[in-house]
């Protein structure tokens, strides 16, 4: 089976991913619980969310380039790629519901802790699926050589467990839930920067024939 259903698949799960966070943000109001119509409005109720929103959106824009990069050095998907890949949507579509609970409770401890499983098990469904890639194309995969020492992959799952401890020790608005949100930040912006190894190894690979591209 060539990749194509299952990227388009993939895409598809994103982008509702994406849409549910998004209607979840609620409207500005006022004290008087009326349409509000000022920044303050909109800063008072739906300041954090938008924050939420925008944490998470990135979190997903950055799962949907790097399986886009990496589904271009794999050309055959097989049925342990199938679920490692379904395994991989079901903990990103986690997403909406710890977003919303981490925000509507104003970033207490639980949530938050429950927020940074989320990314964790997201990574590491990655790692699993990049690894399920991997091991069916043998000893010569094209996507181990890009990978390399795969520094990011390493570092990105300590980041998560050390904020999931920084939530444990904090509660609503104290200093270790604030911190905890830190370490979840700090590892999407090591995965926002460019990186340039698929696309390297993209450069000098042969480009599949139309047929194979099916």
């Amino acid at each position: 089976m060539r990749t194509g259903r299952l990227e388009a698949f993939s895409d598809g799960v994103l982008a509702i991913i994406i849409t549910i966070m998004v209607l979840e943000l609620r409207q500005p109001v006022t004290a008087t619980g009326h349409p509000g119509t000022t920044f303050g409005a909109l800063l008072s109720t739906t300041g954090t969310g938008l924050l939420s929103y925008l944490l998470s959106f990135v979190y997903v824009g950055i799962y949907w380039t790097n399986h886009h990069h990496m589904f271009q050095l794999t050309e055959r998907v097989t049925g342990g790629i199938l679920w490692a890949n379904l395994g991989l949507l079901f903990c990103l579509s986690l997403f909406p519901f710890t977003t919303e609970w981490a925000d509507d409770t104003g970033y207490a401890r639980i949530p938050v802790f429950v927020y940074g499983l989320n990314l964790l098990a997201a990574g590491v469904a990655y790692w699993a699926l990049q690894s399920v890639i991997i091991r069916s194309q043998g000893p010569h995969s094209a996507l181990r050589k890009a990978l390399g020492r795969d520094l990011k992959g390493k570092v990105s799952p300590p980041g998560y467990v050390a904020g999931c401890i920084a939530a444990l020790f904090g509660g609503g608005n104290s200093p270790g839930t604030w911190v905890a949100v830190g370490f979840y930040v700090a590892v999407a912006a090591l995965w926002v920067i460019p990186d340039r190894r698929i696309e390297t190894v993209i450069a000098v690979e042969p480009e599949p024939s139309p047929e194979e591209s099916r």
